[in-house]
């Protein structure tokens, strides 16, 4: 028998490291985060989004010890931050935050060159905000009941905004104006800033505005709230009736800020990175942070499946709202 050492000995290394390989590989997913997180941000710096980024990548940096990076990648309804994550290695160290609008109204106003439901896959919601009805403070009106009458004595002389057309600041709009009777015109803006910038300025009368933006306004009696859409009032508002106590319980609803990632990222690690943002959440640090904003934050016993089923059901009902007037994206 002619024995080769040498071939033997490479043979023996050979199988020795593709036996080691899985191992090498569960200890590389076992060991995350071991470099820097990327949280990719589909606005611009110093808006809410960001805001709730930074908030979480802070106390996830401080329970992991590890970097946590928020990058500003803002335009074209989400797009270019979704591809930017989608064209990177499926490693589970580049996430995507955005309202759920990314996934619940952008699909029905842009054209995407990916499938928001089967491309993504959400982690965690980490905030929640209500919409506040607010008002050009020269009106005189007070509450719903004024608003109303104000109205319906100006049939179609009367206009509210929206932060952008086919966005449920519109589509808020549009649905109380059909509860209530009235007859609106609908001014879009691009964007939260000019729309109450008019608002102030007297060129429309009304808005749905997320209560973030409009908040230091309301303070300020810059604008005068006359709503909010959440179930209760907010704690940041307390004299601010809902729409369920003025009547219109079915125009409840508030808009989540989700992180996502993409359904080939392994699972284990997608599972524990949503235990630190869970963990996150649940701190009164991020809660504090949040609350200044405006907002709430996440609930931790959402699981994901039922993230999941909520995201498809706004879908559809945006869907379903925005083809009863025909909407056309611009």
């Amino acid at each position: 028998m002619n024995f080769n050492a040498s071939s033997f000995s490479r043979r023996t290394c050979l199988l020795a490291l593709l036996v080691a390989l899985p191992g090498a590989h569960v200890a590389a997913q076992s060991a995350w985060p071991n470099r820097p997180i990327r949280i990719l941000v589909p606005a611009p710096a110093g808006g809410a989004s960001d805001m709730i980024a930074r908030t979480v990548a802070e106390s996830v940096r401080k329970s992991t010890n590890q970097t946590v990076l928020v990058e500003n990648k803002p335009g074209a309804g989400g797009i270019i931050a979704v591809e930017s994550m989608l064209s990177v290695p499926r490693d589970g160290y580049t996430f995507v935050l955005s309202p759920n609008s990314l996934v619940t109204e952008n699909p029905h106003s842009y054209k995407f060159r990916f499938d928001p439901f089967k491309d993504l896959a959400p982690v965690a919601e980490v905030a929640s905000v209500p919409l506040v009805l607010v008002a050009d403070p020269g009106l005189p009106l007070a509450n719903i009941a004024e608003m109303v009458a104000y109205v319906k004595a100006r049939p179609g002389k009367v206009s509210y905004a929206s932060y952008s057309p086919g966005t449920l600041s519109h589509l808020k709009g549009m649905q109380f104006s059909k509860a209530a009777g009235l007859s609106m015109e609908h001014v879009g803006y691009k964007g939260s800033p000019p729309a109450l910038q008019d608002l102030m300025g007297g060129q429309v009368q009304f808005m749905f505005d997320g209560l973030g933006t409009s908040l230091p306004l309301i303070k300020n009696n810059k604008v005068r709230a006359l709503a909010i859409t959440s179930a209760k009032r907010s704690p940041l508002l307390p004299d601010v009736p809902t729409l369920a106590e003025a009547g219109y319980p079915a125009l409840s609803q508030i808009m989540g800020t989700t992180i996502w990632s993409t359904p080939d990222v392994p699972q284990d690690i997608r599972e524990k990175f949503r235990q630190e943002l869970l963990k996150a959440i649940s701190t009164e640090s991020v809660k504090s942070q949040l609350a200044a904003l405006g907002m709430e934050a996440g609930n931790p016993s959402q699981t994901v499946p039922e993230l999941e089923k909520a995201l498809k059901k706004d879908n559809e009902h945006t869907g379903e709202v925005l083809r009863s007037i025909n909407y056309k994206p611009g």
